[in-house]
């Protein structure tokens, strides 16, 4: 996983490796990471996902091994 400007600072680091087991869904490691801590847990409400570059528009979607989640916060400026 990557974390991105307020997730990043939530989590308290920039990127991460997590095992997962066979039918994760992406719903299923954002309350597995929410459970860590309640700030986390209210930055990744807001956040959307990366899966390998694509955007994830359904949280129950089966992740796969190997595969790099970044999470973005919604981002402000012009």
């Amino acid at each position: 996983m990557r974390f991105f400007a307020a997730a990043r600072a939530a989590a308290g680091n920039e990127e991460e490796t997590i095992r997962i087991r066979p039918g994760t869904t992406l719903s299923d490691l954002v309350d597995q990471l929410s459970a860590r801590d309640a700030n986390l847990a209210k930055v990744l409400m807001r956040c959307s996902f990366l899966c390998d570059g694509v955007a994830v528009r359904e949280a129950n979607v089966v992740l796969e091994n190997a595969q790099t989640i970044d999470v973005l916060p919604p981002f402000a400026g012009g």
